[in-house]
């Protein structure tokens, strides 16, 4: 199914002024080196067709491309335009080609276009030989009657063929286009072609590709260039526009011109700008590209760098550069400034080292610091050809690509609270439980960095054999030291803190059953011996005698007195007992005391 594009958008924005251009001819490609350009393309009109009046077209056409033997395919760009609102998918040497960029034009009531594509490939593959394009179907369009009234039914097609050649000067291209028009409505335009780098004139000259021009409608029809008109053979004074092939010779391109001019006693030597003027009293002509060939000889000068590996905290960058001499003309001298910012603070200022050939580079690597007042998340620039002053030392073909830039983020430790040592109660002999799931949000301050337990700092460090039971982490010996370790998306910090133990105080179960059948046999406290080591109890009755006295190298108290009047060894009878017992230790400077029933 053929693509037609309804602009009607382009009717809606121009109902007022019942004028539309999509687009003005700008600068669309540069090529810089040992390059020339052809131009092949053919009509679809079987006769002009001012004099003429016919509401027909064809659908296909051909040309041959006819290049030297050396010479060697750059690029190849197909400009295709005609009345309507655009055929804007056609085959090319039975290949589909589809539109890449389109150019409508509203004008005159009724509807233009031109389309572009880029046919390097089939163009390459194909080299010399016959270019025909078919299905450019615009047919339907030029049935209504407006476009057969005013004469303005045309199709056509033209492709831009860029080639290099070894034995050719070292030449800048320019390869200009839009879709912009001149008729009786609007007798003059004016084109501003940029980016011009004007070594010398020798061998400069100026194509174009132009649609709708009439051989036999020439109303002082004018192409100047810096506001000299431009003539030749086919294209004499006040009929700029006649359907004329300049590549080929030929005068029945009906209704489309395939122009180039030698434009060497007209270009400014060292102005980057030039103007082209086009005027047309009566005659409707649309151009929609134009390609310029300058002899030049300049460097390019462009830098790149990689991403630096950053080290956690520091300030410190450490670059690997590249500086080239691509696409130019001429060695890039050594000397070359290169100034680096972050942001808009200036940094430093180094130099390249030696002369880079066309199309070579230079490697280096730079060492600086990035000031505290940057903060971590800023632009790296570095812009060549810049010195401290923000100027530059030397002329090049290309002055606005001398900036490379990439966002940098620098990692610093992640900060952390301090920790306090945690205590548990003895279990005997140092060991503890300890619960230390509370650790994570204590330590970090930021909720997105991670937290991690570990027995040692080399565990730590090398992040290895984390504490995974934060609950219930038991200590065979206290004080222990355990290390945590905060972590952020770049760096991390360890901290500690002390993990002790401390003499709770003991439970005391006060019932004993001297019976020797197990349960309650003995006076029991729980959480006293190989804790407190240096206790002392004693065991009085209710009159007040001490009856049992004893201490960590005794056996619990079983009922039987060894103090008093008692003999010993004797049960003691059952009733209520006292008991005082001194724990002898910083933490508890008073005895506990309490009652004893024993019973039998």
């Amino acid at each position: 199914m053929k693509t037609i594009q309804q602009l009607f958008y382009c009717v809606l924005l121009c109902i007022t002024s019942l004028t539309c251009f999509s687009q003005d001819v700008a600068l669309w490609e540069q090529f810089n080196g040992r390059y020339d350009f052809t131009v092949v393309g053919n009509t679809l009109n079987p006769l002009e067709n001012n004099p003429n009046s016919f509401c027909t077209i064809f659908t296909t056409s051909s040309e041959s491309l006819n290049l030297q033997p050396n010479d060697e395919i750059e690029k190849a760009y197909i400009y295709w335009a005609g009345s309507g609102t655009g055929d804007l998918e056609i085959k090319l040497n039975g290949q589909i080609v589809t539109s890449e960029r389109n150019f409508p034009m509203f004008k005159n009531n009724l509807d233009y276009f031109s389309a572009y594509a880029d046919v390097t490939a089939i163009v390459q593959a194909t080299g010399n030989g016959l270019y025909t394009v078919s299905e450019l179907d615009l047919l339907s369009a030029i049935t209504d009657t407006g476009y057969c009234i005013n004469r303005t039914n045309f199709g056509g097609w033209a492709i831009v063929v860029v080639f290099k050649n070894d034995s050719l000067p070292l030449n800048q291209l320019n390869v200009y286009d839009g879709l912009q028009a001149v008729s009786s409505a609007q007798n003059n335009l004016t084109l501003t072609l940029n980016n011009l780098n004007v070594v010398d004139n020798i061998g400069a000259k100026l194509g174009f590709i132009a649609w709708e021009g009439d051989a036999t409608l020439a109303n002082q029809e004018t192409f100047k260039f810096n506001g000299f008109d431009l003539t030749n053979e086919l294209n004499p004074l006040g009929n700029a526009f006649n359907s004329t092939n300049s590549f080929t010779g030929s005068s029945q391109l009906y209704n489309m011109d395939l122009d180039v001019y030698n434009i060497e006693s007209f270009i400014e030597i060292g102005n980057p700008i030039a103007t082209i003027e086009l005027t047309s009293l009566q005659d409707f002509v649309m151009i929609s590209t134009v390609i310029s060939k300058l002899n030049n000889q300049l460097p390019d000068a462009t830098v790149s760098f990689e991403i630096p590996e950053f080290e956690c905290n520091s300030r410190i960058l450490n670059v690997n550069y590249t500086v080239f001499n691509v696409n130019s003309t001429d060695n890039l001298p050594a000397g070359i400034p290169v100034s680096i910012f972050a942001n808009d603070t200036y940094i430093n200022t180094f130099f390249t080292q030696n002369l880079i050939p066309i199309g070579g580079n230079e490697m280096g690597n730079i060492q600086f610091t990035i000031p505290s007042s940057v903060p971590a998340d800023f632009e790296l620039k570095f812009i060549v050809d810049q010195g401290e002053n923000g100027l530059g030392i030397q002329k090049e073909l290309n002055e606005d690509n001398n900036q490379f830039s990439q966002d940098i983020s620098l990692y610093f430790f992640p900060a952390v609270n301090p920790l306090e040592n945690l205590k548990s109660c003895n279990l005997k002999f140092g060991k503890g439980f300890f619960d230390l799931t509370n650790i994570e949000n204590a330590v970090k301050i930021n909720p997105e960095d991670i937290v991690s337990i570990y027995n040692s700092f080399e565990d730590a460090t090398e992040e290895i054999n984390p504490v995974t039971n934060l609950s219930q982490y038991e200590v065979h010996q206290t004080p222990k030291e355990i290390f945590v370790r905060v972590t952020n998306n770049r760096c991390y910090s360890i901290t500690s803190l002390l993990l002790e133990v401390k003499n709770c105080p003991p439970i005391i179960y006060n019932l004993v059953t001297a019976n020797n059948d197990g349960p309650n046999d003995t006076f029991y406290i729980e959480g006293l011996r190989d804790i407190f080591e240096n206790f002392k109890l004693e065991i009085y009755n209710r009159w007040g005698n001490l009856v049992w006295e004893g201490n960590h190298q005794t056996e619990d108290w079983n009922g039987f007195a060894t103090k008093g009047p008692r003999i010993m060894g004797d049960k003691v009878t059952p009733g209520t007992y006292y008991y005082i017992l001194n724990l002898n230790d910083p933490d508890y400077n008073k005895a506990l005391t309490g009652f004893i029933h024993v019973t039998n």
